[in-house]
Order: structure tokens, then C-alpha cells, then sequence
């Protein structure tokens, strides 16, 4: 089970948690959110992060905003988290950097939305659906929707999972289940994320 911690914003807490090797880091471009990280995040630091993937997490930006932060913060992934195009994925994935689709869930969905994004995405990543928010909700799904996920592309899972809850993901079982993507049960504040936490949960993972 790979592992993505995400909403990270303050330099010296993201250097703890590079000592943990995470598979994946994220950074919100999206301004509207709390852990919104241009506030804190220097590019010139941001490029200097290796060994990790660094994914950029973006709601309806433009192919040109979103190439503009690949280059400026060395992401080496976009996660792309509105109503974005198959064609969008496909002209990012084109430019050499990974994309994943996310897609809110609740009680029920229609798997053949992914469709026309198989072809152009490397991931998708399920979260949960919360009327005007997008991400960071701390609340999760139904769960049992994705046992019959019928996608051979590879896919995250999101959305208020923590400590409590990790162990039943694992138990999941579900051979398409690529990584857990966590954040806001992990955090002492939006983008101040808790170490003592996600070193247990570094141990659960192993």
C-alpha cells in the first residue's frame, strides 16, 4: 500500500515528514483552500525535494496554469480535482508528468464516467463528496462501492481516513487499490500536519 500525504505547507514539517519516505507529497494550488501553499512554499525549495513524487493538486485551472506551476515548483504529477476534460489529462500527461482524476463519491457511483479518462490518466482517486467543498473534508464514504470498481487503471483512496479506520482499508482487499492519500486526521492545524500520527500510521503500513 503506497502512501500520499497531502495539504503539506510549511517547510520545516515537510522535512520530517521526507524522513518517512512517503511515496507521494501533495500541494494545494487551489486558492480557496485552507492549506492553499503558495502562502509558505518557496519554489526554489520545492524543487530541491527529490526521491519522492510531488504532486500538484489543482480545481479547474487551465492546461496553462497548471504547466506554469509544474515548471516553476518541479511537480513531478498534477491531481486534478474539478471537472476537468479527458483532454486536459491527456495534454498534461503528454507533457511527461503523471496525472491523477479525482472523482467524489457518497452512497453510489457510476463507474462508466471513467471511461474516456482510462486512456489519458495514470491514477484515479476517490474522495468524499461534500456539498461546496472539495477534499480536506475528514469524512469518508461508502467504502463497499469500490469492491466493485471495474477500471484496470490503478486508484487512490481519500477522504477522512486516520488511525481508526486505516486497518479496515487494508483489509479491503481490493487489487486495484494503488495508495491511501492522507490529510486533514493528520494535522494539528490545516497544512500542519502531525508527526507522532503519521509515524504510526508509517508503522500499520509496514
Amino acid at each position: 500500500m503506497k502512501l500520499k500525504i497531502c495539504g503539506l505547507v510549511y517547510p520545516e514539517n515537510i522535512d520530517e515528514i521526507l524522513l518517512m519516505e512517503p511515496d507521494y507529497v501533495g500541494f494545494i494550488f487551489a486558492v480557496k483552500s485552507a492549506r492553499y501553499m503558495r502562502k509558505a512554499l518557496d519554489p526554489v525549495y520545492a524543487r530541491m525535494i527529490d526521491g519522492v513524487e510531488k504532486v500538484g493538486v489543482f480545481v479547474d485551472e487551465s492546461e496553462e496554469a497548471i504547466q506554469d506551476a509544474i515548471d516553476q515548483y518541479g511537480l513531478t504529477m498534477v491531481q486534478l480535482h474539478g471537472k476537468e476534460s479527458p483532454e486536459l489529462c491527456e495534454a498534461i500527461q503528454q507533457s511527461g508528468v503523471g496525472v491523477i482524476k479525482v472523482f467524489s463519491v457518497k452512497d453510489s457511483f457510476d463507474f462508466s464516467v471513467l471511461e474516456p479518462y482510462e486512456p489519458f490518466v495514470d491514477y484515479f482517486l476517490f474522495d468524499t463528496k461534500v456539498k461546496g467543498k472539495l477534499g480536506g473534508t475528514g469524512q469518508t464514504f461508502n467504502w463497499d462501492i469500490l469492491e466493485d470498481y471495474p477500471s484496470e487503471v490503478p486508484f487512490f483512496l481519500s477522504g477522512g481516513l486516520s488511525l481508526d479506520n486505516i486497518e479496515q482499508v487494508i483489509g479491503m482487499e481490493i487489487p486495484k487499490l494503488h495508495a491511501i492519500d492522507v490529510n486533514s486526521k493528520f494535522e494539528i492545524k490545516p497544512g500542519l500536519k502531525n508527526l507522532d500520527k503519521l509515524r504510526q500510521l508509517k508503522e500499520i503500513l509496514a
